[in-house]
């Protein structure tokens, strides 16, 4: 059996201080959701992944690492065809378990808002566009 590799990288779009955000993790961290957020580009999930809860299913996900006792996060959507979209990356410092802060999850509600509208007007737009003129 061979594996069907994929044909296309869709572009990965970072909402609001998400690029500024990641940027400021660690180098190890930085390579894992780095390698993370690839795979989305490909269409696939890296294995430490997960769904956010609350966000309707398997469209908004999170992937954390651990790096010198910290946990650090982001979050991506691949909601839409075209483009994987990274919402959120944030260093957790909440003390109550592994919740997430209601900030945080209101900000990712918010610029996920902004995704769709950005995904409107510059993605769905040329589909549009290529479907009438092809």
């Amino acid at each position: 059996m061979t594996a069907k590799l994929p044909t296309a990288r869709k572009p990965a779009e970072f909402v609001g201080s998400a690029l500024d955000d990641l940027s400021l993790f660690p180098n190890e961290v930085k390579t894992v959701m780095g390698y993370a957020i690839h795979i989305a580009q490909i269409g696939g999930i890296h294995p430490n992944a997960k769904p956010l809860k609350g966000f309707g299913g398997a469209g908004v996900l999170e992937i954390s690492d651990d790096h010198d006792g910290d946990t650090y996060r982001a979050v991506y959507t691949v909601k839409f065809a075209s483009v994987v979209y990274v919402l959120h990356a944030f260093q957790k410092k909440s003390k109550k378990g592994i919740a997430m802060p209601k900030a945080d999850r209101d900000l990712i509600e918010s610029r996920l808002r902004v995704a769709k509208d950005h995904y409107k007007r510059t993605y769905a737009s040329k589909k549009t566009a290529s479907k009438k003129t092809g």
